[in-house]
């Protein structure tokens, strides 16, 4: 279960891909071993180390349905057997099975035990890379001299974490990133499952094409109207016809399914700079009045400002995406007449677009904003040929002072300081 701030654009991105006829690489550089150790049912376990009497129950972890967040986020193996589903409704899930256990999330708890869990890891290596609060990939070409191959260092982190947390975990063992993950699927809870690069095909290839990493429902529906519908399937298929239905992103595909991904281990710090910086919301009531947009507005746009300036980055343009009770979704966007990073200016633009493309009788169920065409901040703030200096002097004093509640907030917490209108506001 993936909760995490990146979508995993940047492991496909990252990916060195060789056409199906060159071993260079492999001649040169030899197999990796790649761990993806992935937690069992994690928030159910993690509640489960407080409550030891869930584990004798069917019990779901759900987002407050008050709040109307009232899906499933992890369940515990008795559940599943009822076939709930994480992201289900807790109405459908109760459909399901009556006597469901339904627990309000502990967040703390899930990233503390995701800290302990990482901290093992690093005993083994220092090429640990997170893929979520819950799973992390580890390399660990370059220890098997001090705790043996991979099926051990699995086997080895598995029964540490079951002694010493109290939860389980599986772990895939393999060559590359994308059959490491796959291989955390194939047995659970409490499995290692190894993928070896000799026999990866008979393993791998009769699995359902969605298995595979990238591959969601849409894609998978894509891939069935050419006839793809095992992993084997996408491996062998002409690479014209994948190219023609999926595009770029069909030959990538491919190319996971022949094993060749060479992407690599990406340590814990390390963070891509981003494309876009988005922050949207269901609030715990729908937007009525004009004061209710603006204030969904406002609070969106100081998260985004916020977290650009944290990159060193400014937008050239903003978009709204406003979603009606009816989940039908209006996409609009602006260019600024200047790059900023500044939430007021931000806010400005993503208020206007939603008074002029939203009809003030109609309520609205959820709203995002996006700060898109990014661009670096040093090239704005000094480039005084293209903007006064009456411009410049205020843009530099606005961005002194947000840049001080960034760090207030970073020493005391982001509740520290806030807007007026925040302050027991019915919306959050």
């Amino acid at each position: 279960m993936y909760m995490g701030p990146s979508d995993g654009g940047q492991l496909m991105k990252n990916s060195n891909f060789k056409s199906s006829t060159n071993n260079e690489y492999i001649e040169n550089q030899g197999f990796r071993t790649i761990l993806h150790c992935d937690a069992n049912s994690f928030f159910a376990s993690c509640e489960t180390t407080l409550h030891p009497e869930y584990a004798s129950v069917p019990m779901a972890v759900c987002g407050s349905a008050e709040d109307r967040h009232g899906i499933v986020l992890a369940k515990n193996e008795l559940a599943k057997k009822y076939n709930i589903r994480t992201a289900e409704t807790v109405w459908e899930a109760k459909k399901k099975c009556p006597d469901l256990l339904v627990v309000s999330p502990t967040y703390g708890l899930y990233g503390e035990m995701s800290k302990k869990m990482n901290r093992i890891f690093y005993d083994y290596t220092d090429l640990v890379e997170p893929f979520g609060i819950d799973e992390s990939w580890l390399d660990v070409t370059g220890s098997s001299k001090l705790f043996g191959n991979g099926h051990n260092i699995a086997d080895s982190i598995r029964k540490r974490i079951e002694n010493e947390l109290g939860i389980t975990i599986s772990v895939g063992v393999s060559f590359n990133k994308v059959f490491a993950k796959l291989g955390s699927d194939l047995k659970k809870p409490n499995a290692t499952s190894v993928i070896p690069p000799e026999r990866f095909a008979s393993i791998v290839w009769p699995l359902p094409v969605t298995e595979l990493l990238f591959v969601g429902n849409s894609t998978a529906k894509a891939l069935g109207r050419i006839g793809i519908r095992t992993i084997g399937d996408l491996a062998c298929c002409d690479r014209n016809a994948i190219k023609n239905a999926l595009g770029k992103n069909g030959i990538m595909l491919r190319e996971f399914a022949l094993g060749h991904d060479y992407a690599e281990v990406t340590p814990f710090g390390y963070e891509p700079e981003p494309k876009s910086v988005s922050n949207g919301m269901t609030f715990r009531y729908n937007l009525v009045t004009p004061e209710d947009v603006s204030f969904a507005i406002t609070y969106l746009s100081m998260s985004v400002a916020e977290r650009l300036r944290k990159h060193g980055l400014c937008c050239k343009n903003v978009a709204v995406a406003i979603r009606s009770p009816d989940q039908s979704t209006i996409n609009r966007s602006a260019m600024l007449s200047h790059p900023t990073c500044l939430w007021k200016e931000i806010s400005d633009t993503a208020l206007s677009l939603v008074r002029a493309n939203h009809q003030p009788d109609k309520e609205i169920y959820s709203v995002s904003v996006h700060a898109e065409k990014l661009t670096r901040e040093n090239e704005i703030l000094y480039q005084q040929n293209f903007f006064s200096e009456e411009w410049e002097e205020k843009y530099r004093k606005l961005h002194s002072l947000e840049s001080a509640v960034d760090s207030i907030r970073d020493k005391f917490g982001k509740n520290a300081i806030g807007i007026a209108s925040s302050i027991n506001n019915r919306l959050i």
